[in-house]
């Protein structure tokens, strides 16, 4: 019954995560994820710095895992020490998301003899 409780109330906090519009440099988009400070204490500890008492550089999978969604390219690049529960993300501002292979025409053809 707790972990249902729990996994309910990670899933009303989700649903309150703030995402900034973009903005820009010459190099970069930018955006900020405000999370609700009652998510940030269900964050796992691990992803936290001891020494300083913010979120350590989060990896994809890891702010994909606590509930944060954007598209693909976007880093966690920064903390912010005074609002632990703001991240700072960027990605190049020309990101084009990698494609998927498309097979050869060969193989097409044989795929589509086969239906």
């Amino acid at each position: 019954m707790a972990d249902r409780q729990l996994a309910s109330k990670i899933e009303e906090y989700i649903e309150k995560i703030h995402y900034s519009d973009r903005y820009s440099d010459d190099l970069y988009e930018y955006r900020h994820v405000i999370l609700p400070k009652p998510l940030l204490k269900l964050v796992p500890k691990e992803f936290f710095d001891d020494k300083a008492g913010t979120l350590r550089l989060l990896s994809e999978a890891e702010w994909r895992g606590i509930g944060i969604t954007q598209s693909l390219g976007w880093e966690h690049y920064e903390v912010h020490a005074p609002e632990p529960h703001v991240l700072l993300f960027r990605r190049l501002k020309n990101y084009a998301p990698p494609t998927q292979p498309q097979p050869a025409p060969a193989a097409r053809q044989a795929n589509t003899r086969k239906k």
